[in-house]
């Protein structure tokens, strides 16, 4: 498996990802290759987004990392980073995440941030049992949502 950051010319493998999670049930908004662009390649607030492909070139998964501003979707608090994974069905339990996640930890270290939140369906226990397994502990819960949180430095917002 490699692993990089994620550029413009992804759009279509993020894309795939994202389409295939929605023919598993498991996603609902949208997956084309427009939403990629705008919400995680192009995005304002974007800090990183790595790709990780197999051996053939197949792109299996992402993982997003947003800075937090102020009015943010999430009310993640100013400063911490958010964080997304969206890794294909059928490359579920290779990995994936974990790799992700080493490249997303070390770029969350290189910036300094105080932590990075998660922002979780209750439903999504596969999610759930993903973020609790790499150190990320509940610290809220919305309508239908646990929010978890990875501490790097102390902060008086979690």
């Amino acid at each position: 498996m490699r692993i990089r950051e994620a550029d413009v010319a992804d759009a279509r493998a993020v894309s795939d990802i994202l389409q295939e999670l929605v023919a598993a049930g498991q996603r609902t908004k949208s997956a084309d290759a427009s939403f990629a662009l705008s919400h995680y390649l192009e995005h304002p607030h974007r800090l990183h987004c790595f790709i990780a492909f197999d051996d053939s070139g197949r792109a299996l998964g992402f993982q997003s990392l947003k800075l937090a501003h102020d009015g943010n979707p999430y009310a993640t608090p100013v400063g911490w980073g958010i964080i997304g994974t969206h890794v294909r069905p059928s490359a579920a339990r290779l990995g994936v995440g974990s790799g992700l996640f080493a490249a997303t930890l070390s770029a969350v270290r290189s910036a300094s941030l105080p932590a990075i939140e998660a922002y979780i369906g209750k439903q999504n226990h596969a999610a759930l049992a993903y973020y609790e397994s790499l150190g990320f502990r509940t610290y809220r819960e919305t309508d239908g949502v646990i929010c978890k949180a990875f501490q790097l430095l102390r902060s008086s917002a979690a």
